[in-house]
């Protein structure tokens, strides 16, 4: 019996190279990919699109609850059952002064880049529960909070990236004695497909000795955060 895998986050490179790691390994996964819908120029990461024929593309609304279930359902009737869920965080960059904010930026990142793991993960936990198993993964692609001279610093990005590693934090804290497993994973960014083959190959190994764990990837440190 094949594994169920779902993913799901904002359209990017580094949820393409989780898909395409996944489509290695089974011959169909879900996946719901929502485009960055902030405006054209606040877009400072590259939008990618997962390739394969194996790919289940799922509708989510993220800032719903209703949706999320729907998406939980729809998966587990697609695939049959979710073995993985793939949540990926890809923080948005704003460079703008607080005062030039646009109301309906705000808006989208709260419900894309917040709102959305809260939901999701409640009905995520609430399927693996009722099968007695599964695996959650939170994939964070942190940027820092790192500011060039004279440059505008993030004010958005950072916020992001603490909300999703704080709320990860906390699921993790409190997956002790869950009859699923919950992992996090997090990596600084341009290293996309090497950290995706590293997301896989700790859930190809069954991810025991990383449940409960942060796992940080880089050149000089893999495990531990």
């Amino acid at each position: 019996m094949t594994r169920g895998i779902l993913i799901a986050g904002i359209e990017s490179s580094l949820s393409a190279a989780i898909a395409a790691e996944a489509g290695k390994r089974v011959e169909q996964y879900a996946a719901a990919f929502i485009p960055n819908k902030l405006a054209a120029p606040l877009r400072e990461r590259a939008a990618a699109q997962p390739a394969g024929s194996g790919l289940i593309p799922l509708a989510w609304n993220p800032g719903s609850p209703i949706s999320a279930r729907t998406l939980v359902l729809a998966a587990e009737n697609r695939l049959e059952h979710i073995d993985q869920a793939i949540l990926v965080c890809t923080p948005p960059s704003l460079r703008r002064q607080a005062e030039e904010f646009a109301p309906a930026d705000i808006d989208t990142v709260v419900n894309d880049h917040v709102k959305s793991w809260f939901f999701l993960a409640k009905e995520l936990s609430a399927a693996f529960k009722a099968r007695n198993g599964g695996t959650l993964a939170l994939v964070l692609s942190d940027a820092g909070t790192g500011t060039e001279k004279g440059e505008i610093p993030d004010l958005m990005g950072p916020s992001v990236s603490a909300s999703f590693s704080a709320f990860a934090g906390g699921l993790l804290a409190s997956s002790v004695g869950k009859p699923y497993m919950t992992m996090a994973f997090s990596c600084g960014t341009g290293e996309d497909a090497a950290f995706a083959a590293f997301i896989f190959k700790i859930l190809d190994e069954g991810g025991r000795r990383a449940s409960g764990k942060w796992l940080r990837y880089g050149r000089f440190s893999l495990f531990g955060r």
